[in-house]
C-alpha cells in the first residue's frame, strides 16, 4: 500500500478570502474543481505539490494551533513585505539560527505560518 500526503485543511471563516490570500503568498492558483459550499483549494488533486484546503467552521480559534506552515523566501524582508501587504501581519517574533532567519506571521484570520529564509 503506497501511501502520499495530499492536503493540509485548514478551519476558518471565510475560505475564499484566505484561498486568495495563500494562493497569491505561494503562487498557486485557487482549485477550479468544486469544493462545495464553505470550501475552497489552494492548488489541485492533480499537482505534484500537497493542496492546501480551507473549511469554514463556526466556531473562531480560541488556542494556539499545534501545527503550522513554514514558507521558504529568498528574502526575508521582501516575504514580510508582501505578506503584510496581502492582508496578514508579523508576530514580532523573529529566530536568527546559523542556517538562516525564521518569522513567526499571522494569515488574515490569524493562523500562525513562519516565514525562512535560509542561507
Amino acid at each position: 500500500m503506497t501511501n502520499r500526503w495530499t492536503a493540509v485543511t485548514v478551519d476558518c471563516a471565510d475560505p475564499v478570502s484566505l484561498a486568495g490570500f495563500w494562493s497569491v503568498l505561494l503562487d498557486r492558483p485557487i482549485s477550479a474543481e468544486h469544493d462545495g459550499p464553505g470550501w475552497a483549494t489552494v492548488g489541485s488533486r492533480l499537482d505534484d505539490q500537497p493542496r492546501l484546503t480551507f473549511q469554514a467552521v463556526p466556531e473562531a480559534r480560541t488556542a494556539k494551533v499545534r501545527i503550522h506552515l513554514d514558507v521558504q523566501v529568498d528574502d526575508i524582508a521582501a516575504g514580510r513585505r508582501q505578506v503584510q501587504e496581502l492582508g496578514g501581519r508579523w508576530s514580532g517574533e523573529r529566530h536568527d539560527y546559523d542556517e538562516g532567519v525564521v518569522l513567526t506571521m499571522l494569515d488574515p484570520e490569524g493562523h500562525e505560518f513562519c516565514l525562512v529564509q535560509y542561507y
